[in-house]
This record gives structure tokens, C-alpha cells and sequence, in this order.
């Protein structure tokens, strides 16, 4: 009984190891966004 425990937590581990060096190796994409700000108008007049 404590083999099969101790390999169900060992597999769990490696599987955790593979995980990470995926994440790694082939990052996920960033969400890009355009980001579109109204300006005040009166900044730009001179006077």
C-alpha cells in the first residue's frame, strides 16, 4: 500500500517537472490591447 502511495506521489511529481518545463520552454502569448485615451484639448492651445 505505501509503494503505490509513494508512486502516485512521485508520478505527480514528475508530471508537476514536465509542466514547468514546458511552461518554460514554450511561454504563453501576452493579451495585447490597444489602449485608446481622449486627451484634453486644452493642453494643446497655446496662450
Amino acid at each position: 500500500m505505501a509503494r503505490l502511495f509513494l508512486m502516485v506521489v512521485l508520478l505527480g511529481l514528475v508530471v508537476l517537472a514536465v509542466g514547468g518545463v514546458m511552461l518554460g520552454a514554450f511561454p504563453p502569448e501576452p493579451h495585447t490591447q490597444q489602449i485608446q485615451k481622449i486627451l484634453p484639448n486644452d493642453r494643446f492651445q497655446k496662450g
